[in-house]
C-alpha cells in the first residue's frame, strides 16, 4: 500500500509552541517538547481510511478513533497524541483558556497536530459542523482524561517518564518532530 503523498519536508510549514504551566495544567513544562502543527501536510484528497493506512504503515502510532475534539479543556498524562484532520475547519485552544500564554489557532483538513502529554486542548469553534480527525497514540498507549484538578497531580508526575517519539508519525525516519 503506498504512502500518502505528503507535503515535501522542504515545503512543509510547521508551527511549534512551548506553552508554560498554568495552574494545575502542566502543558509543555515537564518534557519541554513542543506542540507541533504541520500545516497542509496531508493531500486535499485525504480520507480517514487513507490516514489510518498511512499511520499503520509508518508504524509509530496506532489510529484509535475518528471524531471531533471535545469542547472542554482536557489533557492526557498517559500518552502523547497525534491528530490528523480529514474534514472541516475549526478554532482550537491549547494551554487552557485562562492561560495568558495559550495558543488559539485555526486548523483545517490536511493539518496534523502533535500534542505532547500534559498540553491542554479544546475545541472553541467548529465552523461548519464537520470538523473530524483521526486520533492516534504511540503503540501500547491509551489516553486518560485530565482537567487540571488537584486529585490528578500524581498522574501528572508520570509525564516525565513518557518516551518521546523515535520516528516521526507521518514522515518516518525524517520529519519535523525529530528536530525538536
Amino acid at each position: 500500500m503506498p504512502f500518502l503523498n505528503l507535503t515535501p519536508l522542504a515545503s512543509l510549514r510547521v508551527s511549534t509552541h512551548q506553552i508554560p504551566r498554568h495552574n494545575l495544567i502542566p502543558n509543555t513544562s515537564i518534557q519541554s517538547k513542543p506542540l507541533l502543527i504541520y500545516h497542509s501536510c496531508l493531500p486535499s484528497s485525504v480520507t480517514a481510511s487513507s490516514i489510518e493506512a498511512h499511520l499503520k504503515e509508518t508504524g509509530v502510532v496506532v489510529p484509535q478513533w475518528r471524531y471531533t475534539m471535545y469542547n472542554v479543556t482536557h489533557f492526557h498524562s498517559s500518552t502523547h497524541e497525534v491528530l490528523c484532520i480529514f474534514s472541516g475547519h475549526a478554532k482550537l485552544c491549547f494551554g487552557g483558556e485562562s492561560n495568558p500564554s495559550k495558543v488559539e489557532t485555526e486548523v483545517q483538513k490536511g493539518d496534523v497536530i502533535i500534542i505532547p502529554a500534559g498540553v491542554a486542548h479544546r475545541l472553541l469553534n467548529d465552523f461548519n459542523s464537520d470538523f473530524q480527525m483521526v486520533g492516534s497514540y504511540p503503540r501500547g498507549k491509551h489516553p486518560d482524561m485530565c482537567c487540571g484538578k488537584k486529585e490528578e497531580e500524581e498522574k501528572v508526575k508520570g509525564i516525565s517518564g513518557l518516551e518521546w517519539f523515535e520516528r516521526d508519525p507521518l514522515y518516518g525516519d525524517d520529519g519535523p518532530l525529530l528536530r525538536e
